[in-house]
């Protein structure tokens, strides 16, 4: 029987930098500052310089970087925040935790992403609702950026700020840069499946103002201001564990190389899907750091499980929108979600990672391609 595949092999990259991780570890554990320890500094640093980012704050995990974001801005009750219902809970979990109201928009009919037409048909929801709209955050689904000249076109237009919920896409791109610096703020996950993964949980917030800076630090440590007993403002616990910083250091320097093995991995597969499937695809200038690579099919659960029954994992990310979720049915939406309806009902991600072997992509072709015409064709 042929053996199951990984659907993301941590272990391959693991086998790639034990030894530097445990001398990482080990480094940690003799000094003992397991709290804010140099580690932190260093990696914030080289985070910086990795983006473009003016400053990089780094924090417990990328739910934290989202609240912290939000607590910068001001983000209260009577505020509404533009948000995507085609994404995980966290984007509008932030928003809600705040007392805020998030206004759910439809992904654009081609692709994953925020639509921003429908961006501006939810600010119109807002304002009807006798909401505030302050905000946009658009989510970089998949590890695709998003649209940030039209979503920043709409935010200037009606005096909002922009954050890049980047959870999925450090190290994607387009021509005015890297993820991290296409916003003036933007929040990272560290996730251990993410394309930069700790091991554990983790996360980070990138800004250009030097300003919001200082308030986000002051955040991450409950609002502190000259010592921990002056406390300034309200924030959280949102410190990064020195022993996660030292872990991602070590994987941020293979980390280039590991996003153009992603390349060569997404190329393979549209070269050996794209006339059975939907394939995801970039605008020009863009570049997906991806994430997750993920088609489109009909009667998805029939290939997902036919799939299974050969030893392929997949994946649906997101099976229900958000605007269709139990916690979140009531908040206002966009009039029309048809587009994440139709997505949540095609996407199957497929086995991605920098370790995917060419073999390997190839029994996964075969199996999809051999399931799919049956069932679409």
């Amino acid at each position: 029987m042929t053996a199951p595949l990984a659907f993301i092999d941590l272990a391959a990259q693991r086998d790639r930098v034990a030894a530097e991780i445990d001398a990482a570890i080990a480094v940690v554990l003799d000094h003992g500052k397991f709290i804010m320890g140099p580690e932190v500094a260093q990696l914030e640093a080289e985070l910086g310089e990795f983006t473009g980012a003016a400053h990089t704050i780094t924090c417990a995990s990328g739910t934290d970087a989202l609240v912290l974001a939000l607590l910068a801005h001001g983000v209260g009750p009577g505020d509404a925040v533009v948000v995507p219902t085609f994404t995980f809970a966290s984007t509008a979990e932030a928003v809600a935790l705040l007392g805020a109201t998030p206004v759910f928009a439809d992904n654009e009919p081609d692709g994953f992403n925020v639509d921003p037409a429908s961006v501006e048909a939810a600010l119109v929801v807002a304002a009807d609702a006798d909401l505030r709209p302050v905000g946009i955050i658009p989510v970089d689904l998949f590890g695709l950026p998003a649209d940030y000249p039209a979503i920043d076109a709409i935010a200037t237009e009606h005096g909002l700020w922009v954050v890049a919920d980047a959870a999925q896409s450090l190290g994607g791109a387009t021509a005015e840069g890297r993820v991290g610096s296409l916003a003036d703020v933007s929040t990272t996950s560290f996730f251990p499946a993410k394309p930069l993964g700790c091991y554990g949980d983790g996360g980070a917030v990138f800004c250009q103002d030097a300003a919001f800076d200082g308030v986000l630090r002051s955040l991450r440590v409950h609002g502190q201001g000259s010592d921990k007993y002056d406390n300034v403002r309200i924030g959280i616990n949102g410190r990064l564990d020195t022993l996660q910083a030292a872990i991602l250091l070590v994987k941020l320097g293979i980390f280039a190389d590991e996003i153009e093995r992603r390349q060569t991995v997404a190329r393979r597969y549209e070269e050996l899907l794209e006339d059975v499937v939907v394939t995801p695809t970039a605008p020009e200038g863009s570049g997906s750091a991806w994430a997750q690579y993920t088609i489109r099919v009909a009667d998805r659960d029939r290939v997902a499980a036919g799939l299974r029954d050969r030893g392929i994992p997949t994946a649906v990310y997101y099976p229900r929108p958000l605007h269709r979720q139990t916690a979140y049915a009531a908040f206002p939406a966009a009039p029309s979600m048809a587009s994440s309806e139709q997505a949540a009902d095609e996407v199957l991600s497929l086995p991605m990672h920098p370790y995917l072997a060419a073999a390997d992509q190839e029994r996964i072709a075969a199996a999809v391609r051999e399931l799919a015409p049956r069932l679409v064709g």
